[in-house]
């Protein structure tokens, strides 16, 4: 009888094909063209947008007239290559030659009162309830040390400056009065202690926006935390 060798490897139809060796590119399996593909992997690290929908998104634009869907590239250009922070507040700007947005350059608004707000989100949000004439001042966040975020992250050292020499505020105007309307968070009301423990010997009146129940809604649906600032933000009817 033959003796088998058994040093010489058999072949196993079931076993899977060896894949590419370490720091090789893997060759692409798409039936789309590269630059398809491309877009797609580009519109799936957008914030909510997973792989189909950046396949939707892509034959969207590729259905869409050349004008159209160019402008939409030129609106990501320009939002990238003009759009700066305010150079007093922090908001967004998109005029780099002036520095300032349209709120700190507005001499009609009240420059001696400043709203301070978590993001230029934020800001956009009070805007379009018109009922706010006054200036701002944005921290880009808000302190939370689970998350790695501290005070010096924040822009808070350019708020008391703000507040120590006017020559820096808006047209020069004197801060008078610093208004938190930070998010009623956990995070958002440690940061409001932290400004008002900063803010003790600045000098200026210190107020916050008020909570408790919004209009519209009922009793009986409003959390505990809800009804306990309704009832510590209670104004008198006479």
């Amino acid at each position: 009888m033959a003796s088998t060798d058994d040093s010489t490897p058999t072949s196993d139809p079931g076993a899977s094909a060896p894949g590419p060796l370490a720091g090789q590119a893997r060759p692409s399996s798409s039936a789309y063209p590269e630059s398809v593909t491309r877009l797609i992997d580009e519109l799936a690290k957008l914030p909510g947008i997973g792989r189909r929908s950046a396949e939707r998104l892509a034959f969207y634009l590729l259905k869409a007239a050349k004008n159209d869907a160019l402008a939409l590239a030129r609106a990501i250009a320009d939002v990238k290559q003009r759009v700066r922070h305010c150079t007093i507040c922090y908001n967004l700007a998109d005029d780099p030659a002036l520095g300032s947005c349209s709120v700190c350059t507005d001499d009609r608004r009240d420059r001696s009162q400043v709203m301070v707000v978590e993001q230029p989100k934020d800001l956009i949000a009070l805007e379009q309830t018109g009922a706010y004439k006054g200036i701002y001042h944005v921290l880009m966040g808000r302190i939370a040390p689970l998350e790695g975020v501290r005070a010096g992250d924040l822009t808070i050292h350019d708020l008391l400056h703000r507040i120590q020499h006017p020559a820096s505020n808006a047209g020069g105007v004197a801060v008078r009065e610093v208004i938190l309307a930070l998010n009623p968070t956990l995070e958002g009301d440690g940061t409001g202690l932290y400004l008002a423990d900063a803010l003790r010997t600045a000098g200026v009146r210190l107020t916050r926006l008020a909570r408790g129940v919004p209009t519209g809604s009922q009793l009986e649906y409003a959390s505990k935390a809800v009804l306990a600032d309704a009832i510590q933000e209670r104004r008198s009817m006479g």
